[in-house]
């Protein structure tokens, strides 16, 4: 796919290269360059995002950028608008922010340096005030995560599925999904802050490495549809999650890094660490292994389901078997958080 033509000119683009970006699960996204150097991105947005979405990314970029940080901001069309609806699906476009990101944590000091950086965006939107436009409903509703995927493996809607070897294997992986989660700890509900919503490793970026420029630098985080009201135990531990599982999230066997979740969690607290009580600590740990079951989860129901999360053709003969990889990593990430969650906890008690 390309972007239309219609779409281009809104901004101004008919001219300017225009290449995609690979990464994304979600939008579609390309990279608009001119003389050779990047000055945009545009994207085309999943439906589950409504096009209000971008009023609240404007709002939000432009108090971080007022507090001092480098954020993508919304470009508007030469018309003046917000976003551009073609053939049906919503296209708008950010300035262009340079740095590099990553799939996976390559270093201790970009643990440390992403935790700062995540910090520092916590630190800016605690006084922000506003109203969001959009919010996606039951994002971490685990409970109804569970449910979908207990409704999947009763039959309610696998009868009319083909008969293929993979919904077998979805079946058992999901029983064992709804057994670990019958052993998730309590969950304490923290006060409701502005959060990220999605703060997998490759959602920030930082500086490009330079020998000369000493330790890791983020830079800004991206991906900002998923702004929105919520809770650090899973603001931070959707995040831990992400960073702490150094074989990524595309393999069946994965490892939980301690030492990752503790130079993450010492960036942190080191800069927001004042914001962030007791009980919200704790709440992070618990949120770590809850989230683990419940993404464990939304990959088994999308086995079922073949409709939702993106796949790597090249890697994985067919959408379902990419989400069964998916789901068995996040399980057996989350049970080995489970075996880790006594040191987890000294780490967010003793970094103060």
């Amino acid at each position: 796919m390309t972007v239309p033509d219609a779409v281009a000119a809104a901004w101004g683009w008919r001219d300017a290269a225009i290449a995609p970006l690979a990464g994304g699960l979600i939008n579609v996204t390309y990279a608009v360059a001119r003389a050779g150097a990047p000055v945009a991105v545009v994207q085309r947005l999943h439906r589950i995002f409504a096009p209000e979405v971008n009023l609240d990314l404007e709002a939000v970029t432009a108090h971080l950028a007022a507090r001092g940080l480098a954020t993508p901001r919304l470009v508007r069309t030469l018309a003046g608008a917000a976003w551009v609806v073609h053939e049906g699906a919503t296209w708008r476009a950010l300035t262009w922010v340079d740095g590099v990101s990553h799939a996976r944590v390559p270093s201790l000091d970009v643990a440390e340096a992403g935790g700062e950086l995540v910090g520092k965006f916590h630190r800016a939107v605690a006084d922000l005030r506003h109203d969001y436009a959009f919010a996606r409903a039951g994002v971490h509703d685990t409970a109804a995560h569970l449910a979908a995927l207990r409704a999947e493996l009763d039959g309610a809607a696998v009868r009319e599925l083909p008969e293929l070897p993979e919904l077998d294997e979805a079946g058992d992986v999901g029983r064992a999904i709804l057994a670990a989660a019958a052993g998730l700890p309590a969950l304490s509900q923290g006060p409701r802050r502005h959060c990220h919503g999605d703060l997998k490793l490759s959602n920030l970026m930082f500086a490009a490495p330079d020998h000369r420029a000493g330790p890791a630098r983020g830079v800004c985080l991206v991906d900002l549809d998923t702004l929105g009201l919520g809770t650090m135990a899973f603001e931070l531990g959707d995040a831990m999650r992400s960073w702490c599982n150094p074989r990524g999230e595309d393999v069946a066997a994965i490892a939980f890094d301690t030492a990752i979740f503790d130079a993450a969690m010492r960036g942190f607290l080191a800069v927001a660490g004042d914001l962030v009580s007791e009980a919200e600590r704790r709440a992070i740990v618990a949120g770590l292994e809850t989230v683990c079951v419940e993404l464990a989860a939304r990959f088994a129901v999308d086995a079922f389901r073949d409709s939702y999360f993106g796949w790597d053709p090249a890697r994985f003969p067919t959408r379902r078997a990419h989400n069964l990889v998916r789901a068995r990593g996040q399980l057996a990430l989350g049970l080995a958080v489970r075996e880790a969650r006594d040191e987890a906890l000294g780490i967010v008690l003793r970094t103060r």
